[in-house]
């Protein structure tokens, strides 16, 4: 599983996970099981509906560097 999500990608889906957690805790809703996929995705860095789209957030230390030099 190469992981496809990173920086603010990454930080977004933790912080909008956490609080889908804790709607669907107090109003008892299925969003806190959609904040459950959202927050792992962030956790584990890696987004399966990514996969098929080619796409990735995360940057690798050499793209780091290209950019930055």
């Amino acid at each position: 599983m190469k992981q496809n999500v990173g920086g603010l990608d990454r930080t977004l889906r933790i912080i909008v996970g956490v609080v889908l957690v804790v709607i669907g805790a107090v109003f008892l809703s299925w969003w806190g099981i959609v904040g459950l996929v959202i927050l792992f995705t962030g956790l584990l860095s890696w987004c399966p509906l990514y996969l098929p789209f080619g796409i990735s957030t995360r940057h690798t230390h050499t793209e780091h560097q290209l950019h930055h030099h």
